[in-house]
C-alpha cells in the first residue's frame, strides 16, 4: 500500500496540470514499512509506502518529454541527500501520462530499476488530472522484477504522532 497526504497527492497531480502536454516528475521521500509482524519484505504488496514528502524533478527528456521523463542522475543524488538529511528515503516516482491512460508502459517497465519502490501514474487528459494509479516495483533484482498494483490510502490529516513514531523507527 501507498500512504500519502491529501496535500501531497494533490500537488503532483497538479503537477502534472502544469506540465501538460509534456510528462511531469517527481520522487516521492518517507520510509517503506514492513508489514506489520507478518515478515513480509520491503518490496512486497504487504509492505507500506508511507509518502511524508514529494519533490519535484525536472524532466531532462528533451527529444519526447510529451511520452517520456528522465530525471538527471546529479538531480536524483541531490535528492537522495535531502532525504538523508531529514531521516527519510526514497520511497517512490511519481510521473504523468499527458492523454494516456494511468498505466505503466513497457518504456516506464524498462527503466524502473528501484525495488520496493512506488511508481504513482496520473493521466492527465486536456490539461486535467484525471485518474492517479501506483504499481510497486516488487522482485529479487531486474531479472524478475514486476510491477504490482498498489492501494493508495489517502490521509486527510497529517498524523504528526504516526511520523514522529516513523521517522524513530528508521533510525533504530
Amino acid at each position: 500500500m501507498l500512504r500519502i497526504h491529501y496535500a501531497d497527492y494533490e500537488a503532483l497531480r497538479a503537477h502534472g496540470e502544469e506540465t501538460y502536454p509534456n510528462e511531469c516528475c517527481g520522487v516521492l521521500l518517507g520510509k517503506n514499512i514492513a508489514g506489520e509482524g507478518d515478515g513480509a519484505p520491503v518490496n512486497s504488496a504487504a509492505a507500506v509506502n508511507y509518502v511524508q514528502q514529494i519533490v519535484r524533478a525536472g524532466n531532462t527528456r528533451t527529444d519526447s518529454a510529451h511520452n517520456r521523463y528522465h530525471i538527471a542522475p546529479q538531480e536524483l543524488v541531490k535528492i537522495q541527500r535531502q532525504a538523508r538529511g531529514l531521516g527519510l528515503d526514497i520511497v517512490g516516482f511519481y510521473h504523468s501520462h499527458p492523454d494516456h491512460p494511468a498505466q505503466w508502459s513497457k518504456t516506464d517497465f524498462a527503466e524502473a530499476h528501484w525495488l520496493g519502490c512506488s511508481y504513482i501514474i496520473t493521466s492527465v487528459e486536456q490539461g486535467k488530472a484525471i485518474l492517479t494509479n501506483s504499481f510497486l516495483l516488487s522482485g529479487t533484482g531486474e531479472d524478475d522484477k514486476n510491477f504490482e498494483d498498489q492501494a493508495i490510502q489517502i490521509d486527510i490529516a497529517p498524523n504528526v504522532a504516526e511520523a514522529a513514531a516513523l521517522n524513530q523507527k528508521g533510525q533504530a
